[in-house]
């Protein structure tokens, strides 16, 4: 574990596992947490010999709470001065929900012009765009986002509450198998992190066309989302993505919520291996 200064004078926490001179695989977290969201893939790929690094985005887990930079080109440049400062190469990229949006946007400007990616893979991931406009009509309205900045605002903990135990992982849904720990997790990593930088969080992963960085993209990309993702609607994000990405691949998960990766990590990590491997 360590930490790297950015250019503009932002510490960001990294972890970084394993032999050095092993294939690394990047893993790039979502809003509101951590690379803390990523230990079951972080130990799973450790266990079959990869090099794993996980960083806390800006304004996110241990990493500074500025007030400025909390936007998708800042994200992405974040992750390059990790990789630069790493020395990463042949590289396979891993995002999820805002984190697909943030590898998207570093494979396109940063990792594949520095030939430093070998693949990509987006989970429940928020490219290409998430608000409905009119050239977006399938997406979210913008009535939507502002009802979670009204609720991150008045009442953050209760709001990450809300969400960890609802919507996420599918916890609100008919014989959901209800983990407290998993949603006391979810909290936590969310109440670690900085209100402005979460709050402003919100329109970069939701108003952030990605439409270019999806078709700029020429490494092997593997989509995957569950078709009950009441976070990311599929329809509006993997069904779209996979079809501006020039090699891109879609596998669905009948039912499986948008915080796949945690609770079915057994399932998803095998998955993720095989593309890795292929």
């Amino acid at each position: 574990m360590g930490t790297i200064t950015t250019k503009d004078g932002v510490e960001i926490f990294y972890k970084d596992w394993g032999p050095k001179d092993a294939q690394p695989i990047v893993f790039h977290h979502g809003w509101p947490l951590s690379s803390d969201d990523w230990d079951a893939q972080l130990l799973y790929f450790l266990g079959k010999a990869y090099r794993v690094v996980a960083h806390d985005r800006r304004g996110h887990g241990r990493s500074s709470q500025v007030s400025e930079g909390h936007d998708m080109d800042h994200y992405a440049a974040d992750a390059s001065a990790v990789c630069e400062h790493l020395n990463l190469k042949n590289a396979v990229h891993v995002g999820h929900s805002t984190g697909g949006g943030e590898v998207a946007r570093y494979v396109a400007r940063y990792g594949q012009p520095q030939g430093r990616v070998a693949k990509a893979v987006l989970v429940s991931a928020v490219p290409p765009l998430m608000v409905k406009t009119k050239d977006n009509p399938g997406g979210t309205p913008i009535e939507v986002f502002d009802g979670w900045r009204a609720a991150l605002a008045g009442n953050r903990a209760q709001f990450y509450l809300d969400v960890a135990s609802g919507p996420f992982y599918g916890f609100n849904r008919p014989n959901a198998k209800v983990s407290q720990p998993v949603i006391q997790n979810w909290w936590r990593q969310g109440m670690t992190g900085g209100a402005k930088a979460h709050y402003d969080g919100i329109k970069a992963f939701s108003e952030t066309d990605q439409t270019e960085d999806l078709k700029a993209i020429t490494v092997p990309t593997l989509v995957l989302q569950g078709d009950d993702d009441q976070v990311v609607p599929i329809d509006d994000s993997g069904r779209l993505s996979v079809k501006l990405l020039k090699n891109g691949t879609l596998k669905v998960y009948p039912g499986y919520p948008h915080g796949m990766l945690t609770i079915h990590a057994d399932v998803i990590n095998p998955d993720l291996l095989a593309f890795i491997r292929a």
